[in-house]
């Protein structure tokens, strides 16, 4: 049951997330948080993420603009760093709550509870029509590097944030898929090693982590081979009530 549920969001998400400004992290981080920690579903998404961006690099890289992407870079990895140290932090603080449902007994723990917490609020914000059609003007791009990057180091939400800042590019569909593709691999790269230091990877499940990058890897082919094929209002909000409900649970020390 849990490489079946992970394979599925892991090809939804992967499939899906070529039409969205989520990313595939987005979606698969509550899915393992069914059956880890917060601190292990954050590495296990990110190996993941990267892999998955890494076969999806190599379907568009044609379409990539790589100055683009370096710049923005250039200011997300230092940024990413930082959030890596504070999800570091928060995993090593006590619980601050504890509570009784029925016979099940729950903890809310900072790090749960932030997460939790940035989940609900990405969430929000993919139901603001606002948000949605915001485009923040390129002379502000570091800034833009700086917060998809701090986010993307402390929970992995940096799709969203990096969408608003992009999309005034003046990139094609692809071009603008593609680039901010090199840019998610550029954090993972720098995110990754830090969350096996501060993890262990002697405890990795892995016939249920390389299940999860066939099927993302699986969605990728599809999402790329479709692009444009689709339209994205019914994904949003698909994207945003799942985050909504599983950002709740997850802050609330349930999941």
């Amino acid at each position: 049951m849990e490489i079946l549920l992970v394979c599925l969001v892991a090809f939804l998400a992967s499939l899906l997330t070529f039409y969205s400004g989520f990313g595939l992290g987005t979606l698969l981080l509550p899915v393992f948080s069914l059956f880890y920690g917060v601190q292990m579903a954050v590495l296990l998404t990110a190996l993941v993420h990267f892999l998955n961006n890494g076969f999806k690099a190599i379907l568009v890289v044609k379409h990539a603009h790589k100055t683009l992407a370096l710049k923005f870079s250039l200011f997300a990895i230092p940024a990413g760093v930082l959030g890596m140290n504070l999800l570091s932090y928060l995993g090593d603080l006590d619980s601050l709550y504890d509570y009784t449902l029925g016979e099940h007994g729950f903890f809310i723990d900072p790090i749960n509870l932030i997460v939790g917490i940035l989940m609900v609020i990405f969430g929000i914000l993919e139901l603001n029509k606002r948000f949605q059609k915001l485009q923040i003007d390129l002379k502000w791009l570091p800034l833009g590097g700086i917060l998809s990057g701090f986010f993307g180091g402390l929970s992995g939400h940096q799709g969203a944030l990096r969408t608003a800042f992009l999309i005034r590019a003046g990139l094609s569909r692809e071009a603008f898929i593609a680039t901010g593709i090199f840019i998610a691999c550029a954090i993972d790269l720098t995110r990754i090693p830090y969350y096996m230091y501060i993890t262990g990877s002697e405890n990795l499940p892995y016939v249920t982590l390389m299940a999860a990058v066939l099927a993302a890897f699986t969605g990728a082919w599809l999402g790329n081979r479709y692009i444009g094929k689709v339209q994205i209002a019914w994904i949003r909000m698909l994207v945003a009530v799942f985050l909504l409900l599983s950002g709740s649970l997850i802050a609330l020390g349930i999941l």
